[in-house]
């Protein structure tokens, strides 16, 4: 049957749609239009050779082969992730609820009040636990957490040490392998010289500049770091401390032993191992640090009728604006993770959270206790849910590791005598007498059989923890699946996600994330597989991996791939480190100019000048496209330096440009390479490809084109591809092996990155398959050909091509509104109160709307935003033409509120329902704000990113709404 094809449920116009869109853009069929805005001389000349399609159907079944694949073993590796039960009310309401997974970044506050409520719960709950003034919304995971505080710790120097030179930087040898890896990767371009050691032998002195450290540590040791503390400060650098957040409920929080920046993972926060993520990072530090913390920061402001809203704080530091002077890359969180581990926090509360530690730390003292009795060492005494055990004589950890795996079990084997124990959450009496049977068995004993776990919390006290935490009511209300379940769906209806209507957000490609592509998401099969087993344990992973990798390099004319950036951003920094690493492996390490375009996002600058480079910013022309001329003349006045270029395409400005072979060439006479950014891919996928262009390196942002959720932010997938010449120098990782024969070190903490999401993007290509995929691209450039067309009367279309076409988005110009008095920001809030999401805003171009449908959305939604724009026109002209006025009006006031439109107090000029349901069709599906529009300024002026604490409330229990 026909609609058994998934491209069909998948694509949003029908073929009977087809003629009249085609006839509004003025074109006979979509072939002629594609013909018009592709340029030939890169078209590709045969189909893409990918698997026939399958249907839902089929590939859920195969979906089924893969998961039998993965054996499930019992993990109890740790080194940063570790088994987890996770709440069903979580699992239910917000993972599989794509009200929450289809959302996107919460820039437009008004219609993100839910999920800005969730993250700033999860801020509060890190600060609490770390002991620190100020927490981000999350990170990507815990090594460039890692990475990240080693950069903000160089970053915030004093002048002294800024004129002294001071570029070390001490790691402790018990930080996870991991990090290590990562923290190697991001210091050296930028001349920061890492010494590992141990932190009892560091002597701080005029070089130093910060210290990393590890608590509780890799080999499990609770130490005390305080003196050394004392003696780094004293030397005027900073140190930052890689927590365990769920110890910290017991253990004595870094906040109060003097760090300067805590991180971590929160996948102990109700996450899956997920073979490596995706997983939230966290990131907390001093208040006097906050302006240097990377990464989002919710914020607690006012909207204009005086009521609290929360925002997005502190944007100037975000790479958008500083670009290549950004002190991080960062574009892409965690939110969906992040929001998860909050709720998890919220749904357990601080007692319950203490309970999960107490139960994990009784787990691992009881293994300890029995162990000794066995013969066996454990290496210290200090410990919270990891014990190091060395073997007695004759006892070898081979011997350990090959009966362990005989009974399912995965421990950690750092050496050749000892094995490694972490413990969890769901760690059972029956595992704790199987991992001693081993022990057992291996020394030739016989085990006396447990039958109750330690009941004593057995550390030192001096590392007890005497604070409170959590205290604020959002922890302590929701405790039972009623409450909780009834709390998420509050703060759902407060946000607009691809459940209500289209997203057009340009260069983000908010298309549809199909049902059947989502199940494996809370899927035990993937959810329980540690990063760390052995490859034949996660053999349907490999193999998910395997054909997924195969078409993406099909898709873009590449032959090497790596999964492991977890981001697109991440994904640009790997491409360019791949790069530098070719041209060192010429000797030509001193070539590390990259050229630019002024129209780039903004994490093209930020990524190269964290990856070591000089950037060199080419100018664009009077129609948008990178200046062929000003290209040739700085490739050729840097050619002796030159390491790599830049390109989006189609370029930001939502046009192919016609001399993209010739820019290209221009670059590679010149000696250098090539970066193809994939933002656009959407464009692309089997009419061109990047290889097919000539470029030498692109990423995919799979959160993008390849159907992987925004999630509110994150989590993304950044893949990198390449050619044969640089697919030796792909990422590796220190404990799997993967990546070139001489890759770079690692860019993430997991060897796949966020390698569970990778199951939605291998669905997504399994479906649609070679047809598909182009089909999809084709109808993401008649939709957006469509909405050019239908608006250009009224909305001039600011880039086009030679053809007069646009891509797959396009930037409509708002400037010339002023003389009513109205900007690009005020249509953004206006169409709030239509039912849309607002287009992105004022970027690439200040004082604009890039508006991408993509292929998903249908004609009538289609129709209904053409509507919208129209009739918000209208009423820009009645404020031309004095009929309305020219402050108090729909646009100024937008968005209107419910509580707004039904106030006993309306004063304003225009009518309650030309307020609210301007056009008919509203009515019928109302999506109210639930708030009005936010002050940005004082949230900034004001900084508050925690919740209240209880005694701040005045309200009970039933009015917590009105936190």
């Amino acid at each position: 049957m026909t609609s058994d094809h998934f491209v069909n449920r998948h694509i949003g116009p029908r073929e009977s749609d087809t003629a009249e869109m085609c006839a509004t853009i003025g074109v006979d069929s979509p072939d002629q239009l594609i013909g018009q805005t592709v340029p030939a001389s890169i078209r590709l000349d045969r189909p893409l050779n990918l698997p026939a399609a399958m249907s839902e159907y089929e590939y859920l079944a195969h979906l089924r082969e893969l998961g039998r694949m993965n054996k499930q073993y019992r993990s109890f590796i740790g080194q940063g992730y570790y088994g987890v039960a996770v709440p069903p009310v979580i699992i239910r309401n917000v993972l599989e609820n794509p009200a929450w997974y289809t959302s996107y970044t919460p820039y437009q506050a008004e219609i993100s009040q839910g999920r800005l409520e969730a993250l700033l719960n999860f801020q509060t709950m890190v600060s609490g636990l770390t002991g620190m003034d100020i927490a981000n919304a999350s990170l990507l995971d815990e090594a460039t957490a890692a990475a990240e505080a080693m950069i903000m710790m160089f970053n915030a120097r004093s002048r002294d040490k800024v004129k002294a030179g001071a570029n070390q930087f001490f790691v402790d040898n018990q930080v996870f392998k991991q990090t290590r890896d990562v923290l190697v990767t991001r210091a050296e371009p930028l001349g920061i010289d890492i010494r590992f050691s141990e932190y009892t032998e560091i002597e701080p002195d005029e070089r130093l500049f910060g210290v990393l450290v590890q608590f509780p540590a890799a080999n499990g040791e609770v130490r005390d770091y305080r003196d050394m503390i004392e003696r780094v400060h004293a030397a005027g650098a900073l140190v930052g401390v890689g927590a365990d957040l769920m110890s910290l409920t017991l253990l004595t929080p870094p906040g109060e032993w003097g760090a300067d920046i805590v991180f971590g993972s929160n996948q102990r926060f109700g996450l899956p191992m997920s073979y490596g993520g995706p997983h939230a990072g966290f990131f907390a530090t001093r208040d006097e640090l906050k302006r240097n913390m990377p990464g989002r920061i919710i914020g607690v402001s006012v909207d204009v009728h005086g009521n609290q809203a929360l925002r997005m704080a502190l944007q100037t530091r975000e790479q958008h604006i500083k670009r290549e002077r950004a002190t991080s890359n960062i574009c892409t969180a965690q939110a969906l993770l992040a929001t998860m581990s909050g709720m998890y926090a919220q749904y357990h509360g601080p007692e319950g959270l203490k309970s999960i530690a107490r139960h994990i730390y009784s787990t691992a003292c009881t293994l300890a206790t029995a162990l000794k009795t066995l013969g066996y060492t454990i290496k210290h005494e200090q410990f919270f849910d990891t014990i190091r055990v060395q073997a007695v004589t004759g006892v070898t950890a081979e011997m350990i590791e090959k009966i362990a795996l005989g009974k399912g079990i995965n421990l950690w084997y750092p050496c050749a005598n000892c094995a490694v124990i972490s413990t969890d959450e769901i760690t059972t009496l029956k595992e704790i007498n199987e991992i001693i049977d081993i022990f057992a068995v291996a020394a030739g004993k016989k085990a006396e059989v447990v039958t109750e776990l330690c009941d004593c919390f057995c550390v030192d006290s001096k590392f007890h923890r005497t604070s409170a935490f959590m205290q604020e009511r959002t922890f302590n209300s929701y405790h039972s699946e009623t409450d909780m379940m009834r709390y998420i769906k509050m703060l759902e209806r407060k946000d607009f996600s691809l459940a209500n209507g289209m997203i057009p957000l340009g260069s983000c490609t908010m298309k549809l994330n199909p049902a059947a592509s989502m199940f494996a998401m809370s899927w035990p099969e993937f959810g329980n597989i540690h990063p760390f087993v052995p490859a034949e344990q996660a053999g349907g992973y490999h193999k998910l991996m395997e054909e997924l990798g195969e078409a993406l390099k099909e898709i873009t004319g590449f032959e090497g791939v790596s999964f492991q950036p977890n981001s697109g951003a991440a994904g640009e920094y790997s491409g360019l480190m791949v790069i530098r690493q070719y041209h060192l492996s010429r000797n030509e390490g001193h070539r590390n100019v990259a050229l630019i375009p002024s129209s780039a996002h903004g994490t093209n600058p930020a990524s190269a000048a964290m990856a070591g480079m000089k950037v060199v910013v080419v100018e664009c022309d009077i129609n948008g496209n990178i200046s062929v001329d000003d290209l040739r003349k700085k490739a050729t006045e840097y050619r002796d330096n030159l390491s790599a270029a830049m390109i989006t395409y189609p370029s930001t400005h939502g046009v192919f440009e016609e001399a993209i072979v010739e820019m290209i060439d221009i670059v590679h006479d010149n000696g250098g390479l090539v970066y193809m950014d994939g933002a656009n891919m959407n464009a692309q996928v089997g009419l061109t490809s990047p290889g097919h262009i000539g470029a030498d390196v692109c990423h995919l942002n799979l959160h993008k084109t390849f159907a992987i959720p925004h999630g509110g932010g994150g989590p993304g997938m950044g893949p990198i591809l390449c050619n044969s010449k640089l697919a030796e120098f792909l990422p590796s990782h220190p404990i799997v092996r993967t990546g070139g024969s001489h890759g770079i070190t690692a860019v993430a903490a997991a060897p796949f990155g966020s390698a569970h999401i990778l199951t939605i993007s291998h669905a997504y290509v399994m479906m649609l398959g070679a047809e598909g995929l182009t089909r999809s691209t084709v109808y993401a450039i008649l939709n957006a050909n469509y909405i050019a067309a239908s608006l250009g009367d009224m909305f001039k279309v600011l880039y086009t091509g030679t053809n007069k076409r646009c891509a797959h988005e396009m930037i409509l110009d708002c400037r010339g509104f002023k003389d009513a008095g109205v900007d690009e920001s005020d249509i953004a809030k206006r169409l709030m109160d239509y039912g849309f999401h607002a287009p992105t805003l004022s970027f690439p171009v200040h004082g604009t709307l890039m508006v991408e449908p993509t292929e998903s959305e249908p004609k009538a939604e289609l129709d209904r935003f053409i509507d919208a724009m129209k009739n918000i026109w209208g009423e820009i002209e009645e404020i031309r033409k004095g009929e309305a006025d020219r402050d108090d009006n729909v646009l100024h006031n937008a968005p209107h509120t419910a509580e707004a439109v039904v106030s006993d107090s309306w004063s304003h000029p225009y009518a309650r329902q030309k307020a609210a349901f301007p056009l008919p069709w509203i009515a019928e599906n109302k999506f109210w704000p639930s708030v009005g529009r936010v002050d940005n300024g004082y949230g900034d002026r004001n900084l508050v990113c925690t919740c209240a604490p209880v005694d701040a409330y005045r309200f009970e229990k039933l009015n917590f709404e009105s936190e």
